[in-house]
């Protein structure tokens, strides 16, 4: 038997042995149907499944949450506005303010770098009456108003910050 002969045989052969393509088409995809009609809420608006709770619930806004919220602001601008004191020295006191998202962000900042150098006047609050949860304070320094973001977990939870923000430029 010649050569080419031989290969088309053993084409022949091994294409009768593979399995034959799937000419089948795949089964329809099914449809959704409602099971019930929407429900609707006391307004007559439609439910959002899996809601969640109103951010206020079990916390309120007194004036005891209003001043620990300007205390810890305060405070943690004046750790934060040291731009003379060594860097671990720096980090170690600012750490006791923060979150532990924003110990890890300014572990890495270099105190040198930060313009001011002191808290010039009290904290102000930017109350948003709907969420107990967190708060802006602006706290003014030597260097411009830094923007402070405090949170906290519960209503007896401690305030800690979560972000300065330099003045604008």
């Amino acid at each position: 038997m010649n050569k080419p002969l031989a290969l088309i045989a053993l084409a022949l052969l091994c294409a009768a042995c593979a399995p034959a393509a799937n000419t089948t088409p795949p089964p329809a995809e099914p449809t959704a149907t409602p099971s019930a009609p929407v429900s609707l809420s006391a307004s007559s608006g439609p439910q959002a499944p899996g809601g969640t709770v109103p951010a206020t619930i079990g916390i309120t806004w007194d004036q005891a949450s209003k001043d620990a919220a300007v205390d810890v602001a305060e405070k943690a601008m004046a750790d934060f506005a040291r731009p003379g004191v060594e860097e671990k020295q720096w980090a170690n006191d600012l750490a006791r303010w923060l979150t532990p998202q924003a110990t890890a962000d300014y572990s890495a900042v270099d105190p040198a770098n930060i313009p001011a150098s002191r808290v010039t006047g009290p904290a102000r609050l930017s109350v948003d009456e709907g969420n107990g949860y967190g708060v802006m304070a602006a706290v003014p320094t030597d260097a411009g108003t830094y923007t402070v973001q405090l949170l906290r977990t519960g209503q007896e939870a401690p305030w800690k910050v979560n972000w300065l923000t330099p003045p604008a430029s």
